[in-house]
């Protein structure tokens, strides 16, 4: 039995003003994308004007949403310790 194609797809663009902070996301998030995952993969680029982009496509709606609320969460957290570390300074 094939798989079924991947149906469904969503983009999250991420603007972060702090280069350094883009370059540390995208090196926390990019181990995660290029990892296999059964019903869905992601791809990462960076975009304009200082943004990463995260391209999700999934074979269902289900896959979708558990991917989505992972990234949308490693996302969350990654920023909120940048804001952390920032403000300990």
């Amino acid at each position: 039995m094939t798989e079924p194609p991947f149906a469904w797809t969503a983009s999250v663009r991420v603007a972060v003003e702090n280069p350094t902070v883009l370059d540390w996301l995208e090196q926390a998030l990019r181990p995660e994308a290029s990892r296999e995952v059964p019903r869905a993969q992601a791809e990462m680029r960076r975009g304009p004007g200082g943004s990463l982009e995260i391209t999700i496509s999934a074979r269902d709606s289900g896959a979708m949403r558990a991917a989505l609320n992972t990234y949308l969460g490693w996302i969350h957290l990654s920023l909120a310790t940048a804001r952390a570390v920032d403000r300990s300074r």
